[in-house]
């Protein structure tokens, strides 16, 4: 009932540009809870084997660094639908 009535009331470029900025908004949001988690299992590793604390930490910034680069995609992606 309610999308009905914001699909009647708004025009296709608002919600154009509302559906850009809530997706840019999840894939930030997405991004810091997957590198807290990363970071946090990290850190958990370290302290169980500190002998692998130079693996651990060589996995935890590739992987950040990946999740980094595909939200800065989806952001982009975002900005190129505004």
């Amino acid at each position: 009932m309610l999308l009905s009535t914001l699909l009647q009331a708004a025009d296709a470029a608002s919600l154009t540009g509302f559906g850009a900025a809530l997706g840019a908004g999840l894939a930030v949001i997405g991004a810091g809870l997957g590198i807290g988690k990363i970071g946090a299992s990290a850190m958990e590793g370290i302290a169980r084997q500190p002998d692998a604390a130079g693996d651990i930490r060589t996995s935890m910034i590739i992987a950040a660094a990946l999740v980094e680069g595909v939200a800065l995609f989806a952001v982009v992606v975002c900005g190129f639908i505004l």
